[in-house]
């Protein structure tokens, strides 16, 4: 049975993926998913680059502002809402049309997610205890034993991946790999993925421009607006995001005003190095220096999506 096709642009943080992508929905019918692990949580709106209340209402986005900070959002759950997005956007007559970074998303989209067992307090702490004693390489010897896929790719000074990993085996028996093998699902759309990878030099210009005008909007206040609502602390999933979690140091004193800008580029360019990382061995991906809308039309699998009944191009 053919599968829906469906378009993704994706890339490192700041490549202009969401503005590769708005301008192609001007052209052509298209409504956004996003695939942004922080745009999903509301009242996040300048640190997270989220699309402008005008931007939304030219074109439909999905999986924004779907989530308050209190209440983290797993790839699982992405995975699903993803499925129901993009059905509903076929189902309209229109294009479905992938945009963001979130690489383990994508991932879960693509591939399908495991259904693991719930943590268990007592294996946990048995674990760490047993590191405390004997160390962490310890524990990744171990986990060798069990499981030698994950332990190869796992770091031994990777506390809560060897933890997570050891605990499956010792839940159910079975490895964390064999839980992936045997559990997973592909996605139910062939997905057609364009990702925008501009030089680095390039990619850390645009970074440390588009951070400075995040401090110039008032990120600041909106960092801290958030941390004074109840519930709401720096050990959320939401507050930890690259950005945020800095500007919540910089307000707890930890540094000043002067490294806060400093701090926040360096740790979104760790950010898209992994995204680097990631895209390098990504399957059958479609790769564009900048984001040029002319350039991706020239890829005939896009052509062939935006070119259908449904993606004629729209009266200007």
């Amino acid at each position: 049975m053919t599968r829906p096709r469906t378009l993704v642009i994706t890339g490192p943080t700041a490549s202009g993926k969401s503005g590769l992508a708005l301008a192609l929905a001007r052209r052509f019918p298209i409504e956004i998913v996003s695939v942004d692990s922080a745009i999903v949580y509301r009242d996040m709106d300048i640190g997270t680059a989220k699309p402008t209340p005008s931007e939304r209402r030219e074109t439909p986005h999905h999986l924004i502002d779907i989530r308050d900070v209190t209440n983290p959002y797993s790839a699982a759950e992405f995975r699903d809402d993803a499925i129901d997005a993009i059905r509903g956007v076929i189902e309209r007559g229109r294009i479905p049309c992938l945009v963001g970074g979130t690489m383990l998303y994508l991932k879960a989209l693509r591939d399908g997610i495991s259904t693991l067992p719930s943590a268990s307090v007592e294996i946990r702490q048995d674990i760490a205890e047993r590191a405390t004693r004997e160390g962490w390489p310890r524990i990744h010897r171990e986990l060798q034993q069990v499981d030698p896929v994950a332990a190869a790719r796992i770091n031994p000074n990777d506390p809560q991946r060897l933890q997570r990993a050891l605990e499956v085996y010792l839940l159910t028996g079975r490895s964390l790999t064999e839980h992936h093998l045997a559990d997973t699902v592909p996605s139910p759309f062939e997905l057609i993925e364009v990702a925008v990878i501009p030089d680095r030099q390039q990619l850390h210009r645009l970074i440390s421009d588009r951070f400075h005008d995040m401090l110039d909007q008032g990120l600041v206040d909106e960092v801290r607006g958030l941390l004074e609502r109840s519930g709401v602390t720096r050990e959320l999933p939401a507050m930890k995001s690259v950005g945020y979690r800095q500007v919540a140091e910089y307000l707890a004193g930890e540094y000043d005003a002067s490294v806060l800008a400093d701090r926040a580029i360096a740790a979104t360019r760790r950010l898209a190095k992994h995204q680097y990382t990631w895209l390098k061995g990504w399957p059958e991906l479609y790769r564009l220096d900048a984001p040029d809308v002319d350039e991706v039309l020239k890829i005939d699998a896009v052509d062939r999506i935006l070119q259908t009944d449904t993606g004629r191009p729209q009266p200007s």
